[in-house]
């Protein structure tokens, strides 16, 4: 086995998903927390950033984020900003133009053809959020460079929209960096032959090497480990990260998920956790981005209910949320419980193993409910018109259909 093989092989036992201890994790709601703390510590980057989005915006948020990554560029830091091409088809006009004049590198993952395809890979986007700097910080979860108080499809919010991260230190964050560095190195290979490109394979330790150290000083920490979920190796990692942390709830099982449309293994695992005295909830859209998959979501309410799952509205603004605690168990991340973030995209959750940190995430979504949400009763869900249930019937038809577009029937 050659150096560049040793490397690459490291680089795929760092990615690996198994509970890493000595981390520093603290929970971020929304981008209130979220942005001061990211450009923070952008602005104290010493050698590399790295971030990757699938909403890269040009209102207040983005203009925030884009003037962290120019300063760190201009002082002579190599950064590196990844954004999906469906999501972000162009940056805005300003933003790019400033990026560029700084000398950020930008990468677009899978750019939309200009023409009509039936080419089902495009399907497969980049959806994860994560931010890396120097291999010793690093952020998770499902914000977007986005503001709160900005829908790009229904226009200003009268509150935040309710979402997500978590900043890390300790050796998950150099998983973090690891993963990002793995994947612009697999869209630079994509797009140019490897020797033409003149890019090389990722090395462990090149923009990781103080992370040891740091680990080292963190006496006590929080045991965490990243889950990502590609179509290479880790097609199912986070849905069966979520099945094993189900399957073994004794207590409570609290998830929180924008867009939730299950498999029969997941529905199962609710069932068979409420039916043995765990108490299940569930936390999801009241206020609707997108009506399909929300009528669809709707339309499974009934045999969860009717199994003890309890069900949680919030309509103060937007869920955004792809959080869930189950005893000690927490994740944060950027999958849905849905056929596009289970089969096809590309997703990061951090999974924490901590009391501490499963009660604190826990506290903010018992506020957000009480706050916010509204309990979906049985005897309501019955009186609802029949229009609506036949408006639920065909939406779930729907994602059922697109489902079986993408090839991915049998395993869902």
């Amino acid at each position: 086995m050659d150096a560049a093989d040793t490397d690459e092989a490291g680089l795929l036992e760092r990615l690996w998903p198994r509970p890493l201890g000595g981390n520093e994790v603290v929970l971020l709601q929304s981008g209130a927390e979220f942005f001061p703390a990211l450009v923070a510590a952008i602005d104290a980057a010493e050698r590399i950033v790295r971030l990757e989005t699938y909403i890269f915006s040009g209102d207040d948020a983005g203009l925030r984020v884009a003037g962290a990554l120019a300063r760190a560029a201009e002082r002579g830091v190599d950064v590196r900003l990844m954004i999906d091409g469906f999501g972000t088809r162009e940056l805005p006009p300003g933003i790019a133009k400033r990026l560029a004049r700084a000398g950020v590198q930008v990468g677009v993952y899978a750019p939309m053809p200009r023409h009509f395809t039936l080419d089902r890979t495009r399907l497969r986007r980049l959806h994860r959020k994560q931010a890396a700097i120097d291999g010793r910080i690093a952020f998770v979860g499902g914000i977007n460079v986005l503001d709160d108080l900005w829908d790009p499809n229904h226009g200003a919010l009268e509150h935040p929209r309710l979402d997500y991260a978590v900043r890390l230190g300790g050796p998950v964050a150099a998983s973090v960096d690891a993963a990002m560095s793995r994947l612009w190195w697999q869209v630079a290979v994509a797009r140019a032959p490897l020797r033409a490109a003149g890019v090389a394979r990722p090395r462990v330790g090149a923009s990781a090497g103080a992370d040891g150290a740091a680990a080292a000083r963190l006496r006590t920490g929080m045991r965490a480990m990243l889950v990502l979920r590609d179509n290479i190796a880790n097609r199912r990692a986070i849905e069966r990260a979520y099945l094993k942390a189900l399957g073994g709830a004794r207590r409570e099982v609290l998830i929180a998920n924008a867009y939730f449309f299950p498999g029969r293994r997941f529905r199962r695992a609710l069932v068979e956790a409420a039916r043995r005295g765990v108490r299940v909830r569930l936390l999801l859209q009241g206020r609707a981005e997108y009506v399909l998959p929300h009528l669809a979501t709707q339309a499974l309410y009934d045999p969860l209910l009717r199994a003890g799952v309890e069900i949680v509205e919030y309509h103060r603004s937007f869920l955004h949320a792809k959080v869930a605690v189950i005893d000690d168990w927490a994740t944060v991340g950027s999958s849905n419980i849905d056929p596009f973030s289970l089969l096809l995209a590309r997703e990061a959750n951090v999974m924490v193993i901590d009391a501490g940190f499963a009660a604190t995430l826990r506290d903010r979504l018992l506020a957000s409910m009480a706050e916010g949400g509204r309990p979906v009763l049985h005897d309501e869900l019955a009186r609802r018109p029949w229009t609506r249930r036949l408006a639920g019937w065909f939406a779930t038809q729907m994602l059922r259909l697109g489902v079986m577009v993408s090839g991915h029937r049998q395993r869902y």
